[in-house]
């Protein structure tokens, strides 16, 4: 069904004329910018990469929902932690076998479609309930503060500049200042860096020169798709599957919750039309595909969720001409390379607020469902997944179970142990009361852009 909209919302945005089109679509780039790139210079991953699936996943998402829904998908927060793996032996897992661990997590929505399709949204999210995705969310963020500290000690200067920018426009700002926060703190504290920090004045004019103005935005060796051949390491592989598919958890309950917001943005129900089962295909296939060639996992954006409230333009032809922006922009290494150089302080100052955040949709989750810690199952629930998955990433430096299956020695982080315990407590234990679809406010409190409206 569809509700009474403003008179001034526009559904068709040919009637503005190509020249406010084109605006329009440079209004959404400028909102996903600063998250996506973020992303990749967080974790190493290859910013044209990045950017390029960026805009082919949005491209993608709109094919399979039957270009119903103006949603862009960005680079997801959720899987930072995923880049981060350890070995029992405290060596990284090489990028290339994280995106093959976070493809596998794309394609488990398809199954989780599959599933919404024949039993229905509120059965299917019955195992998803927020006393589980809540706390885990919260470990999400927990566990990767540590790292956004380190680069803050760099140059606190820098870091305190992007801190107070992002609070600021966060708080105080207006209009689209108050939608891009994170881009505008990335961009004031490098700013500030180039003046007070010489050395990283020296390496940003370098990386900068070096690079060339047009190439290629994938590099095989930086794909996961590299790593079958005879060098595989099947545990390694295992490894990464085991450990970074239970993400998923958070991100499909994320996914529900944006298409709900878009809904009630929009004043169109996408749950019902294209559905929920086609628009997680189209999102789980765009973060498989961006992680097989090298990309990180994708996600339905908040940020641009608050550009169409912002502009009450709702037609998804100006989200598509931002994924072609995109695009296009991807094939700019010397473009890449500012993201590349960016100083450690800046990326911590930025990270540290970020990961905050993601607790704090946790915790939001957690307070809109008004989850009752009275009753001891969902008091156990949580201690038991906040206990393990902080416990083991912090037990010793692995951070992670390791176990032998057969010649395969398999190691498990504490997320993923957290969620799957999480999981199975919430089905064996009575006392579940939650149901999807009574609480509106609650079932959209799952979102990991900086702000949704």
């Amino acid at each position: 069904m569809e509700k009474e909209m403003n008179q001034e919302a526009v559904y068709d945005a040919a009637v503005l004329g190509k020249g406010k089109m084109f605006v329009l679509g440079l209004q959404h780039l400028f909102a996903m910018f600063g998250a996506t790139v973020l992303v990749p210079a967080i974790t190493g991953l290859n910013v044209s990469t990045t950017l390029l699936f960026a805009g082919l996943g949005t491209l993608l998402f709109h094919w399979v929902t039957g270009r119903k829904v103006p949603a862009f998908l960005g680079s997801s927060f959720a899987f930072l932690g995923a880049y981060g793996l350890t070995t029992a032996a405290g060596q990284d897992i090489p990028l290339t076998y994280s995106g093959f661990g976070v493809a596998v997590a794309g394609m488990m929505y398809l199954v989780l479609a599959l599933m919404f399709k024949i039993f229905g949204t509120k059965k299917v999210m019955s195992f998803f309930p927020p006393i589980v995705t809540g706390p885990v969310i919260i470990c999400i963020g927990l566990t990767l503060a540590g790292t956004a500290i380190t680069s803050c000690t760099s140059n606190w200067l820098v870091a305190l500049v992007a801190i107070i920018v992002v609070v600021v426009a966060n708080i105080w700002g207006k209009g689209m200042i108050q939608i891009v926060p994170i881009l505008l703190g990335v961009v004031a504290s490098y700013l500030v860096a180039m003046v007070v920090d010489p050395a990283a004045r020296a390496n940003v004019a370098a990386t900068v020169a070096e690079a060339k103005w047009f190439g290629l935005p994938v590099i095989w060796e930086e794909t996961a798709l590299s790593i079958f051949g005879k060098d595989l390491d099947v545990s390694m592989l295992i490894t990464a599957v085991i450990t970074i598919a239970p993400i998923s958890l958070a991100t499909i309950v994320e996914h529900v919750g944006d298409m709900c917001a878009i809904s009630s943005t929009v004043g169109k129900n996408y749950v019902a039309d294209p559905g929920l089962h086609r628009t997680l295909v189209g999102d789980g296939l765009a973060t498989a595909v961006s992680s097989l060639f090298g990309g990180p996992a994708n996600t339905t954006y908040g940020e641009n969720t608050g550009v169409l409230a912002l502009s009450k333009v709702y037609d998804p032809k100006v989200v598509r001409l931002a994924a072609v922006f995109a695009m296009v922009l991807s094939f700019c290494p010397k473009f890449a390379a500012l993201i590349v150089a960016m100083p450690a302080a800046t990326m911590g100052g930025v990270s540290l607020v970020l990961y905050g955040m993601i607790s704090s949709v946790g915790v939001r989750n957690v307070v809109e469902n008004q989850v009752d810690f009275t009753k001891s199952r969902n008091v156990l629930i949580a201690a038991l997944i906040m206990g393990l998955a902080i416990g083991i990433k912090y037990y010793d430096v692995s951070g992670a179970i390791t176990f032998a299956v057969g010649p395969v020695a398999i190691s498990l982080s504490g997320l993923a142990v957290a969620a799957v315990v999480g999981i199975v407590l919430n089905a064996v234990l009575p006392g579940k009361d939650y149901e999807f679809g009574t609480n509106h406010q609650g079932d959209t409190a799952v979102n990991f852009g900086s702000r949704q409206k």
